[in-house]
Formats: C-alpha cells, sequence, structure tokens
C-alpha cells in the first residue's frame, strides 16, 4: 500500500501556517511537539490533539482526502477538518494509538 507522500507534505504545510493575527493563542499553545489539533464531527466540531505520525497511516489519509474533498484548504475551522462521525475518528485513532 502506497503513502501519498504530497498529502501528507500538504497537511504540514497547512499546519505550519502563521496564525492569522501573528500571535499565538491559547489553543495553539497547549499543543505538545509532535501534535497537531484537528477538528473531527458532521455537525458540531470537536477538537482534538493527535501525534503527527497518525499522518502517515492510510485510513487517516483517506480521511485528510475527504477533507480536502469537501472543504479543500479552506477549513472553516481555522485548522484541518476532518468530515466523519466522532466515533469513527476515535476508533481510527485509538487502533494507530494516537490515544
Amino acid at each position: 500500500m502506497a503513502i501519498r507522500m504530497p498529502r501528507i507534505i500538504q497537511a504540514r504545510q497547512i499546519l505550519k501556517r502563521p496564525l492569522s493575527n501573528g500571535g499565538s493563542t491559547h489553543a495553539s499553545m497547549d499543543i505538545p511537539k509532535g501534535y497537531f489539533a484537528i477538528y473531527v464531527g458532521e455537525q458540531e466540531k470537536k477538537r482534538f490533539v493527535v501525534p503527527v505520525s497518525i499522518l502517515s497511516e492510510p485510513r487517516f489519509q483517506q480521511l485528510l482526502h475527504q477533507s480536502e474533498q469537501e472543504f479543500g484548504y479552506n477549513h472553516p475551522m481555522g485548522g484541518i477538518t476532518i468530515p466523519c462521525s466522532e466515533d469513527v475518528f476515535t476508533d481510527l485513532a485509538s487502533r494507530v494509538g494516537a490515544f
């Protein structure tokens, strides 16, 4: 199974973007090194902090692709938004050891 490196690189570029106001916020300060925040949910979004190692997981890459199809790279929450239920995401994250 091939890993889609361009998607991983694009996701990392999104995560490295500076904040629009030029400063850091409390929400961005509580993310440990090697982790990133994503928003998950179909209607109401919940914030999760997950390790960057999840980016190499094929099932997570499928979710990123769905996110790209739905939102492009202009995510309404200001971060990566995954359009799936919390249950689906938490199941995937726990299987790959993200939690």
